[in-house]
């Protein structure tokens, strides 16, 4: 039985050079906290994490350059499997 393909060689590689584009999330615009590794990075919101442009729950591939895109981790997170970035989720106010 095969492992997780996240903990394979050439995701790590996928993800490394994602990493050294630097580039601002794509899904918020707003500039992403490389910095932030190790353990930490699994738990801080403005952390990098790898996100895919086609989510692979709709058939997007998993070690696909031309799908990955960089995101911060809370943005990949609220985006769940939507695939278009201009319909942001509606976040109210908690001031009604």
């Amino acid at each position: 039985m095969p492992g997780n393909p996240r903990n394979g060689r050439p995701y790590r590689r996928l993800c490394d050079a994602q990493r050294a584009l630097g580039l601002p999330c794509w899904w918020c615009g707003k500039v992403i906290r490389y910095d932030i590794t190790g353990p930490l990075a699994g738990r801080h919101r403005d952390a990098f994490t790898l996100d895919h442009a086609v989510p692979l729950s709709r058939g997007g591939d998993l070690l696909d350059p031309a799908n990955a895109r960089s995101a911060h981790r809370r943005c990949n997170s609220a985006r769940g499997n939507r695939t278009d970035p201009a319909r942001q989720p509606v976040r109210a106010s908690r001031r009604w």
